[in-house]
């Protein structure tokens, strides 16, 4: 049994910005349109205040030139050992503002970039949400398990979980 529990506005951007920044890594989706996708890890580096998600990319990668070609992209976050998902498609940007690089920049990226902030290869892919889902427990992990063990045990039909629509 689930509870469906759709959220909005304010609190969407917070539940977004709560479930990356538990999450961090997804798997970043182009070509969605057709079968199959392409698909690969991506650490999200910011979920700002208007609920838009910012990556660092490489301006020559094949992702680059597949969201010139189609701007839409799915955002698959998975936390299993905390039972937490959550789906995001939306609009993404190539952005190349050094003043936006400069406030998203930490020394992780070096490793990708060893150029530094001034590497000419970076860019910042934006992507704003259209559509979203979470699938999210009530009680956290211990309870949820402790539930479900129940539920198989008697038969009897448990509340674990919940899950909704968020819309920005």
């Amino acid at each position: 049994m689930s509870n469906t529990k759709n959220i909005y506005d304010k609190e969407a951007i917070k539940k977004i910005k709560e479930m990356v920044d538990d999450i961090k890594t997804c798997m970043f989706c182009t070509e969605v349109e057709g079968v199959p996708f392409r698909t690969r890890p991506m650490a999200t580096v910011d979920v700002d205040d208007n609920g838009n998600l910012w990556f660092f990319s490489n301006q020559a990668s094949d992702k680059n030139d597949e969201i010139k070609d189609s701007d839409t992209v799915q955002l698959l976050y998975a936390k299993n050992s905390d039972s937490h998902f959550l789906t995001i498609t939306g609009k993404t940007k190539i952005i190349s503002d050094k003043e936006k690089i400069n406030q998203l920049w930490s020394s992780t990226m070096k490793a990708y970039f060893t150029g530094g902030k001034d590497d000419p290869n970076i860019t910042l892919l934006k992507v704003t949400p259209e559509e979203a889902h979470y699938w999210d427990t009530i009680n956290g992990k211990m309870i949820t398990l402790f539930k479900m063990a129940t539920s198989a045990l008697t038969g009897a039909k448990t509340n674990i979980g919940v899950e909704g629509n968020i819309e920005v």
